[in-house]
């Protein structure tokens, strides 16, 4: 192996390696596999909308003042589900039905249906389950 093929393997295997490191937090964040798999509700009061990808999120505060990362469904989901960046607006009062974090020390979940203003926004309508 010459010096030049050498200096090349070593740079794409550096790439390589940067990559795999930089799309880590995206791989463990899609999914399922970070919540529970019981469901619970969530009431409380939009604090902001964002509707950025990889997934339409809200900060919601619930009725102690804690304040939740709410993930919606993925950009296809959240479409299809009717809510739009119009739907809602900081101040509005928000019931949401969804899968917490598996660490209880984040206030985290994410939503398979959200219900503002007396209207359901299914994100994941086959995963809701009957109470």
């Amino acid at each position: 192996m010459t010096a030049g093929s050498s200096k090349t393997l070593l740079a794409a295997g550096l790439l390589a390696l940067s990559a795999a490191l930089l799309s880590a937090p995206a791989v463990a964040h899609h999914g399922w596999g970070w919540a529970v798999d019981e469901q619970t509700e969530l009431e409380g009061t939009i604090q902001e909308i964002s509707m950025a990808p990889p997934h339409p999120t809200l900060r919601v505060s619930d009725s102690q003042g804690q304040v939740w990362q709410v993930e919606l469904g993925n950009p296809r989901n959240t479409a299809a589900s009717g809510f739009t960046a119009e739907t809602a607006k900081a101040g509005d009062a928000v019931l949401v039905l969804g899968n917490r974090h598996k660490d209880e020390s984040k206030n985290h979940m994410k939503a398979v249906r959200i219900t503002i203003g007396g209207t359901k926004y299914d994100m994941y309508p086959e995963r809701i389950r009957a109470k």
